[in-house]
């Protein structure tokens, strides 16, 4: 998605992709857009609905979630979830990442496909597993918290 607005032809090229799938072209699919195009990082379903709402009243939730999916196919944007189950929406350009999340002090940290490589490689050579890495999220303790609670 690009920022601060989105270009003529993303926007076409986005229309035309909905349209392909049998979703019309409305007004609430463009204001759906219109926030992403504005949002850094990541936004829950809930919080897109309400961006979209303080725009367009007449948004609804399924027209948002519908819409998600269809930009989460064609590769627009990626789904994760955050330590408490919620589901997340990373908004791209954005490099495929997890997170680090600790359960002292609730902050956030992302772990890039660079940090885990080492953990993705062992469950791949133990496991023949390979990991999503947006769906990966690792909940722990950071250093203050462990400092903070040692003996």
């Amino acid at each position: 998605m690009a920022r601060n607005g989105s270009p003529p032809d993303q926007v076409a090229a986005v229309r035309d992709q909905l349209r392909a799938r049998g979703l019309r072209w409305t007004p609430q699919r463009r204001t759906v857009l219109e926030v992403l195009a504005e949002t850094q990082g990541h936004v829950t379903g809930a919080e897109l609905i309400e961006r979209c709402r303080a725009r367009d009243p007449a948004t609804i939730p399924s027209t948002v979630y519908r819409t998600l999916d269809v930009l989460e196919e064609i590769g627009l944007l990626r789904h994760g979830h955050g330590p408490d189950g919620r589901e997340e929406f990373h908004v791209g350009p954005e490099p495929e990442h997890g997170h680090l999340h600790c359960a002292g002090c609730g902050a956030s940290w992302e772990l890039g496909s660079d940090e885990a490589a080492a953990l993705m490689t062992a469950f791949e050579d133990s496991h023949g597993f390979a990991v999503d890495l947006s769906h990966l999220t690792v909940v722990g303790r950071c250093r203050d918290c462990r400092t903070a609670n040692a003996p």
